[in-house]
């Protein structure tokens, strides 16, 4: 089969290859899929560059979800169940970005058949990310603000369109001017624009207070880090709270420690496989209803940019971090 492979750690146009490489084989509790489609996501460009919280061993093939159809298990009823149906794959331990894969039965997820290949493929990282942080771990209360930076990110969207489902308002931080128009389309409640190179975070902090009489804001996401996540930091009110969830800038939070104390805020890191991880199954059969449903309603939902089969996958890398680009990059590796 042809899979997807780096051997060290580099950038992802240069250190990614794809080669042949012998099928995995089905182990107990696993079962066989073969892929269909894959999304490129920035943190599986950063486990390429070797800065991601946690690496493969190498050489290893990148992808931590994407959808297939089971065509095998290795024992068990719940893979026998799984047998002939499509399903998105979680965090795969041979990686998603190949013809075929194996994973812990109860890592596929069965997936509606009226859900598209494009969608299906991005099941689980942004949706279940997005929904979870807003409804399940700050739970923004009708009428509060949340304010997001990387707003114009395909979860970034997905936060907007939550909170107009739910009722809690977004303050969305971006770095260029022609996204503010698109969100605010979208359904955005404020629009800032903020460049940490060229403004100053005195800039970001009086634009909040504009927003919010003063108070400043309750609640917070950040997926950036560096001088912008700190000058959000600045932002939060009196008991307000801040989830990191990634670190675009590859660089430290700054602050003073009195950003925190005076207001009795606090910053709480997010990482969804660790959530995930401490979930019984009810809970997460819950959760896979409820992202399935908000798929429908078409909240929580992707734009796709641009396709690439498998064989170009230096030119779906390069496409994936172009600046400004309009939705997700997906490799079609095989048919449905």
């Amino acid at each position: 089969m042809q899979a997807v492979v780096f051997e060290q750690f580099g950038e992802p146009a240069e250190v990614l290859s794809v080669r042949d490489v012998t099928p995995p084989m089905v182990e107990p509790g696993q079962v066989f899929v073969r892929m269909l489609a894959a999304p490129v996501n920035p943190s599986e460009l950063m486990v390429v560059r070797g800065i991601y919280g946690k690496l493969p061993e190498l050489p290893a093939t990148p992808g931590f979800e994407g959808v297939g159809v089971v065509e095998s298990a290795g024992g068990g009823l719940y893979g026998k169940l799984l047998v002939g149906k499509r399903v998105a794959v979680l965090n795969a331990p041979t990686g998603s970005w190949c013809e075929q894969t194996v994973l812990p039965a109860k890592q596929a997820i069965p997936l509606p058949d009226d859900l598209s290949v494009e969608q299906a493929a991005m099941f689980f990282v942004n949706p279940a990310a997005a929904f979870i942080m807003t409804r399940k771990v700050l739970v923004v209360p009708q009428g509060e603000w949340l304010l997001q930076t990387a707003a114009g990110s395909a979860l970034g969207r997905m936060v907007v369109r939550l909170g107009k489902r739910f009722g809690f308002r977004t303050l969305c931080v971006v770095r260029r001017e022609t996204q503010v128009a698109e969100l605010t389309q979208l359904g955005a409640d404020a629009v800032v624009v903020f460049d940490p190179t060229t403004d100053d975070a005195v800039k970001l902090r009086a634009a909040v207070d504009e927003k919010t009489n003063g108070r400043g804001v309750q609640y917070a996401i950040d997926p950036v880090g560096g001088a912008t996540g700190s000058a959000v930091v600045e932002c939060l009110g009196r008991g307000g709270r801040m989830l990191v969830f990634g670190t675009l800038a590859d660089e430290p939070l700054s602050f003073s420690s009195r950003a925190l104390m005076t207001p009795g805020a606090q910053i709480e890191g997010f990482w969804l496989a660790n959530w995930m991880a401490k979930q019984g199954l009810i809970g997460k059969l819950r959760l896979v209803k409820q992202v399935k449903g908000l798929m429908r309603e078409g909240i929580l939902v992707s734009d796709v940019s641009e396709s690439f089969p498998l064989e170009r996958v230096t030119d779906a890398v390069t496409a994936a971090e172009q600046p400004g680009r309009g939705g997700k990059v997906l490799l079609r590796i095989g048919d449905a």
